[in-house]
């Protein structure tokens, strides 16, 4: 196989046969073909596209680069959870010992925070000594007697699509719908899943803003789970502002702490409630959604969410006591209010501005290699539709020096707008895609 005879091929709108993709993902991971070449390919992939075959064919080969996990001895089902990335997007640290109190197996392979949005793994790291490092066969060990493992990408699973998810990044091609898809999937099938429910962000904030872009995502990446035997439903979410408060790792992972103690933000958790029932009507723990959302709710209030957070936390070699004491989360050196100049009505609070602002403070990464202050970000109490008065309070700068303050305050102004009226924000879900269709969400 040569591979720029498949470059030239697909850039001209051909297509790539199942054994070529097979071939060509087991030389790339090999290193045998180049950077350069696979990033033409990218690049031609992202103008050009894949049809349904080829998508199924490269998310296959991607798989197959790789191991798997072999989760088929563990009794119940076995659902993980994705999301296309946001600002104060901390629901997978809510989510994963909430459904698994409920008796599903959560095997959560998570992402690290890039550009303006956070990762999970960033903010689990923020818990002292926590490692997400985990080999498959630890990672099921800790699935059979916990019921759940909370990971990173390793070696050993789909090689060729950790080295091409780095490559996208640095060539402009993360965008693309079908390489987008294939790199979720790849990665999830890995894990040995019974069902997947994935978290798809539209918004300002979100990675593709437009709601039809969205669907199309959603739609492709259940067509491919449906191809290979993994159910997955999706919902569309809102991303033109921050969910919940925190925006940070540490100050999300103190959030999320609260929302498993039954004390998190209205928003944060209705989504919680929402993509946790759809993971335990696939993992065959409920019958409905109602059913769903009473289990979820008294594994709340009955402290056993919380529990099995701590336990996940010691079983990983992080401090289980943060879970009681969130202060021993890494703290911020300064902390300041920042106000409103004028008084209005807040008309937007720009998630972009808001995950750049963390980065300038520190708290994120612009390349992959970069290091991260868990310490710092904001905490933002302003939602679009509040009415405020001058002075008032808005958010709350956590920073490293005075002039991380100070590089906060310019983010902060940036992403807040105070004004005389405001449209109203975007419903904060409004889709759900299953292999049956596109239907409006349904809050009832």
């Amino acid at each position: 196989m040569e591979a720029r005879a498949l470059i030239e091929r697909k850039r001209d709108g051909g297509r790539i046969a199942p054994a070529e993709w097979r071939q060509l993902m087991q030389q790339y991971a090999a290193g045998a073909v180049p950077d350069y070449q696979m990033a033409a390919l990218a690049m031609a992939i992202f103008f050009v596209g894949l049809d349904r075959e080829e998508l199924g064919a490269l998310t296959d080969a991607m798989l197959q680069s790789g191991a798997t996990l072999d989760l088929d001895h563990l009794r119940g089902g076995r659902v993980d959870k994705h999301s296309t990335g946001g600002v104060g997007d901390k629901v997978s640290l809510v989510l994963a010992p909430l459904v698994a109190a409920c008796g599903v197996n959560v095997p959560m392979m998570s992402g690290r925070g890039l550009g303006h949005t956070g990762g999970t793994l960033d903010k689990l790291e923020s818990i002292p000594g926590f490692r997400t490092d985990l080999s498959l066969a630890a990672a099921t060990r800790q699935l059979e007697t916990l019921g759940c493992a909370l990971i990173g990408q390793t070696r050993e699973i789909a090689p060729a699509d950790r080295k091409l998810y780095a490559l996208r990044d640095a060539t402009s091609t993360v965008e693309s719908i079908p390489l987008i898809a294939a790199s979720i999937m790849s990665k999830k099938l890995a894990e040995g899943l019974t069902g997947l429910v994935l978290d798809v962000k539209h918004g300002s904030g979100a990675f593709l803003p437009e709601l039809d872009r969205g669907l199309e995502l959603a739609q492709t990446m259940v067509s491919l789970g449906a191809d290979h035997g993994c159910p997955v439903v999706a919902l569309l979410t809102a991303m033109d502002r921050p969910l919940g408060r925190a925006c940070g790792n540490a100050l999300e992972v103190e959030e999320s702490i609260m929302a498993l103690r039954g004390e998190g933000p209205p928003d944060l958790m209705a989504v919680t409630y929402a993509l946790g029932a759809e993971m335990l009507l696939l993992g065959g723990a409920a019958s409905d959604r109602d059913e769903a959302r009473r289990r979820m709710e008294v594994a709340i209030s009955s402290g056993k969410a919380a529990q099995r957070f701590q336990q996940i936390i010691e079983a990983q070699g992080g401090n289980p006591a943060v879970v009681d004491d969130p202060s021993i989360l890494p703290q911020a050196a300064e902390v300041e209010l920042f106000v409103a100049t004028r008084a209005g009505v807040v008309a937007q609070v720009e998630p972009r501005a808001v995950g750049r602002g963390i980065t300038a403070l520190g708290g994120g990464r612009t390349r992959v290699e970069d290091e991260v202050n868990p310490s710092v970000g904001f905490v933002i109490t302003a939602r679009p539709g509040d009415v405020v008065r001058a002075g008032e309070p808005l958010a709350t700068i956590f920073a490293a020096d005075s002039a991380g303050v100070q590089r906060g305050r310019e983010a902060l102004a940036a992403a807040i707008r105070v004004a005389d009226d405001a449209d109203p924000p975007l419903p904060l879900i409004s889709h759900r895609v299953t292999e049956a269709g596109v239907q409006l969400w349904d809050a009832d």
